[in-house]
């Protein structure tokens, strides 16, 4: 077993979901792995990941309108508003999605199924440019 360690950094134009698929299989294709895990973690509290259809847009636009409705922002129970009325609010939608994401490897490709894609989850309204760490674990 070998690893692999990269890093990148993702700017989304506005909050909600952004296909970050492309990126994260240019990195898998730098490991050189064949065969192994793919493991992505995001270095931030106010944003985080998912696996979800990337097929039809409306898929998207729908689990946005979930985590508005979930954790809307600018609510009067709120306290942890230092950064905005959106700071809290970023951080309910985060634990509920996740931080870390494992895809398996195979043939040199991620094991996705037909219409999974991975998305950068950008709570803020405004948004910031985000680290991600990618590892590899590659198989002998």
């Amino acid at each position: 077993m070998e690893w692999f360690a990269s890093e990148i950094q993702v700017r989304a134009s506005r909050r909600g979901l952004h296909d970050i698929t492309a990126e994260v299989a240019s990195e898998l294709e730098k490991s050189g792995a064949r065969e192994g895990m793919l493991f992505v973690f995001i270095r931030h509290t106010s944003a985080s990941l998912c696996i979800s259809e990337n097929y039809d847009p409306s898929a998207r636009r729908d689990l946005e309108a979930f985590l508005e409705r979930l954790a809307p922002d600018g609510q009067d129970w709120h306290r942890h508003t230092l950064e905005g009325e959106d700071d809290s609010p970023s951080h309910m939608r985060s634990i509920v999605t996740a931080v870390d994401l494992s895809i398996p490897v195979g043939d040199g490709k991620m094991l996705l199924g037909t219409w999974q894609g991975i998305y950068l989850c950008e709570h803020r309204k405004h948004p910031e440019t985000r680290t991600l760490l990618i590892r590899v674990l590659k198989a002998s």
